[in-house]
């Protein structure tokens, strides 16, 4: 059993330490992109500049802004959409920023919903991201963070009617 441990010990060693701030997380609001399609609700994800990955639009806070107006701001940069915010946040999750020279810094997004009414054809960074809409299974399967799975399944509850019995 020791030389299983000591295996597993040598090869962790070899990777490369990533350093985490030690500082309280950076404060950043995002917004999710919502709208019903047919009957059904679909999230907005957009392509992370540096790995691709998919995300919602999200960004530091503004001085002078409010949160609900610098995510809605963040929306309209790096997805092209418009709407109606909901004032209240829907949640929050926290997820590691890793910057070009290795050092990760953990960020804080609080969450708030926008209700799609307009696309634009162009917008400030059009050229650096894809955007997509899915259905709420295909966001939760491509967004990467935990929380932000949790705050999409059950927003999409939340707004989804019941069903008739």
């Amino acid at each position: 059993m020791g030389n299983k441990r000591s295996k597993k010990a040598a090869k962790k060693a070899k990777r490369p330490a990533r350093r985490v701030s030690a500082m309280k997380p950076v404060p950043q609001v995002g917004a999710l992109p919502w709208r019903r399609r047919n009957g059904a609700i679909e999230f907005l994800l957009v392509t992370s500049r540096t790995t691709a990955r998919w995300v919602i639009p999200k960004g530091g806070t503004m001085a002078h802004l409010v949160d609900m107006n610098a995510a809605r701001q963040e929306a309209f940069e790096e997805a092209g959409v418009v709407g109606r915010m909901r004032r209240k946040r829907i949640g929050f999750y926290t997820y590691r920023k890793i910057d070009p020279d290795g050092a990760a810094q953990l960020c804080r997004v609080k969450v708030f919903a926008l209700e799609v009414r307009g696309e634009r054809k162009t917008w400030p960074e059009m050229r650096q991201r894809k955007r997509r809409w899915f259905a709420v299974d295909g966001a939760f399967k491509r967004i990467g963070e935990r929380d932000l799975r949790m705050i999409i399944r059950s927003f999409a509850k939340d707004i989804t009617p019941a069903k008739a019995l």
